[in-house]
C-alpha cells in the first residue's frame, strides 16, 4: 500500500499505477463534491474527469502545506465553477418568485426526518445560481466576497442568492414534511 506522499510523488512523474490508486482512493469523495454543483450525475462525472485531469497535471504544484484532501477538493470546486461558467450560455435563467422570510414556528428540521436522497433532490431543484452560492457558502465555507469573485457576481448578489436559496430549501422541506406526515397519517 502506497503512502499519500508516495502517491503524490509518483503521480507528479505521471506514473499510471499511482494515478489509478489516487483515483480509486478519492473519486467517490470528489464525485460527491461534483454532484453538489452539477445538474445531473452525467454532468458531475464530466466535472470529476476534468478535475482529475487538472489534479494529475498540477500535482507537482502541491507544496504539502495544508492537507492534500483539502487541495484536491479545492481543485474540484474550482473545476465545477469553471464548468458552470463555460456552460452558462447554454442555460436559461429562470426567475423564481421573491421569497420573504416567514416565521413558520418550526425552528429546525428533525435531523433524521429527511433521507439523503430527499435532501439531494431538494438541493438539486434549486436554480443553478442559487445552488452554486449555497454550496460554496454553506458547504465549502467560502465568504460571500470570495464567492462573488469566483462567480463574477456582486457580493450583495451572492448574499441575496444565498438567502433566497435558504428560503426555497426551507419551503420545499416544509412541503415535503407535510406530504410525509399526511402520508404517515394514512398508514
Amino acid at each position: 500500500m502506497m503512502s499519500e506522499q508516495q502517491i503524490i510523488e509518483l503521480c507528479s512523474r505521471h506514473d499510471r499505477k499511482a494515478q489509478q490508486v489516487l483515483y480509486d482512493k478519492y473519486s467517490r469523495l470528489l464525485l460527491g463534491v461534483c454532484l453538489r454543483y452539477a445538474t445531473d450525475k452525467a454532468e458531475a462525472e464530466d466535472i470529476l474527469q476534468d478535475s482529475f485531469l487538472k489534479i494529475f497535471f498540477s500535482i507537482k504544484d502541491f507544496k504539502g502545506s495544508g492537507s492534500f484532501i483539502g487541495w484536491i477538493r479545492k481543485v474540484t470546486v474550482n473545476t465545477a465553477i469553471t464548468h458552470y461558467h463555460k456552460n452558462l450560455k447554454y442555460r436559461y435563467h429562470v426567475e423564481i418568485e421573491e421569497y420573504e422570510s416567514v416565521e413558520t414556528g418550526v425552528t429546525s428540521f428533525e435531523e433524521d426526518f429527511y433521507t439523503s436522497d430527499e435532501l439531494y433532490k431538494v438541493l438539486n431543484e434549486l436554480p443553478t445560481g442559487y445552488r452554486m452560492v449555497f454550496n460554496l457558502y454553506a458547504v465549502e465555507g467560502y465568504k460571500h466576497k470570495e464567492i462573488a469573485e469566483m462567480l463574477g457576481i456582486d457580493t450583495n448578489t451572492s448574499k441575496s442568492q444565498y438567502s433566497r436559496a435558504k428560503a426555497v430549501i426551507r419551503d420545499k422541506l416544509e412541503k415535503l414534511g407535510k406530504l410525509k406526515s399526511s402520508y404517515s397519517d394514512l398508514i
